[in-house]
């Protein structure tokens, strides 16, 4: 649960959902989710395919019923266990995978469509000021009369978002809006989507299997794993302390060693270096090692290892080294170009605190 100042735009609570099945069968998707996101937060839903992120997207807008629990958008609640209020009665905004414009609409009659709710009227007429001022908004007001078929799939995106944002929904749910766009415009476009969003001041649940997608753009993190909340808080907590082993190697490079923890500090194949905690760890358990929390140095200056692999990127280089005597291989990732070559004789040590969590979680 989140502990901001700011009240909640939606408020979820013991929500459990079942994906139906053959005759009257249904599959449990989501088990006892409770969060709160506050007015004007970016919540990125995160986790692998099959977690349930669609499932609580579709119970979000309307489109699945839930077995259980209650939502509540503004104060109003529109999910008490099986009971739910219309998808057209919650001030909900979808923006969906794929743009799924009207076909036979133009651009502005498709971001029309989303204030009027029913077919508009607009080719001989001028373009609406709230229409003119939303493709303003997400960048495109030139497109006003282009037909879906003339677009991008950024541009398309853009235009489905500005239908979204039309009815000035309390929420506005994005499901995955950038997986079918080449690499270079998802990165664009995802900076700029949440740069609208601020912008409206509007409430925004995104669901992705993006690691670098979540951390980059959202307010907070909610890590699922099975249809169940695994971890909730800002991208950089959920990178830098992970509440489990999975979650730290769902949501980026890790390496993990063996240790015992006393007061602030852990001994682990590393030597006794600084360290924090997750909930629940005592006296063991496993070490999270990120690649930028390493140095690699020559031999002597820390534990003897070996490069097994070098990865240059341009940017930065990361190299695979097995420690001598533990045996371990750990990822280190340093700025430049590459300074030392598979089977090199190096030394490595941490820059950083470490963090521990319970061991096989």
């Amino acid at each position: 649960m989140t502990t901001s100042s700011r009240p909640p735009a939606l408020s979820i609570t013991g929500l459990s959902a079942a994906f139906p099945g053959p005759g009257r069968s249904r599959t449990p998707v989501l088990h006892d989710i409770s969060l709160e996101v506050p007015e004007g937060e970016l919540l990125a839903v995160l986790g692998p395919s099959g977690c349930g992120k669609t499932t609580l997207l579709r119970v979000l807008a309307g489109l699945l019923p839930a077995e259980s629990g209650q939502v509540e958008l503004v104060g109003r609640r529109v999910v008490d266990g099986a009971h739910s209020v219309a998808p057209e009665r919650r001030g909900v905004g979808l923006v969906p995978q794929e743009a799924s414009l009207f076909p036979h609409l133009d651009v502005a009659e498709n971001v029309a469509y989303g204030i009027t709710r029913s077919r508009p009227r607009l080719r001989r007429a001028p373009v609406p000021e709230r229409v003119s001022e939303l493709l303003e908004l997400v960048g495109i007001p030139e497109l006003a009369r282009r037909m879906p078929s003339e677009l991008s799939g950024g541009q398309a995106q853009r235009v489905a978002l500005a239908r979204a944002l039309a009815p000035e929904p309390d929420l506005v749910l994005l499901d995955e809006p950038f997986s079918a766009l080449d690499a270079s415009l998802r990165v664009h476009l995802r900076t700029e989507v949440r740069e609208v969003l601020a912008a409206r001041g509007a409430t925004g649940v995104l669901v992705t299997h993006d690691q670098d997608e979540a951390l980059s753009v959202a307010d907070r993190v909610a890590l699922l794993k099975a249809g169940r909340l695994v971890q909730v808080g800002t991208p950089t907590e959920v990178y830098s302390t992970p509440a489990t082993a999975w979650a730290a190697e769902f949501v980026g490079v890790c390496g993990q060693l063996r240790g015992v923890v006393e007061g602030e500090s852990v001994t682990c194949a590393l030597g006794t270096v600084p360290a924090t905690r997750a909930e629940g760890v005592t006296d063991r358990g496993t070490v999270i090692v990120r690649p930028e929390q390493l140095r690699i140095n020559a031999p002597g200056l820390g534990v003897p290892a070996t490069v097994t692999s070098v990865e240059f990127a341009g940017h930065s280089t990361l190299y695979r080294v097995r420690l001598e005597g533990a045996g371990e291989t750990l990822a280190v990732r340093e700025q430049g170009p590459a300074r030392f070559s598979v089977g090199s004789k190096v030394a490595v040590s941490t820059t950083a605190t470490l963090h521990v969590v319970k061991a096989g979680g």
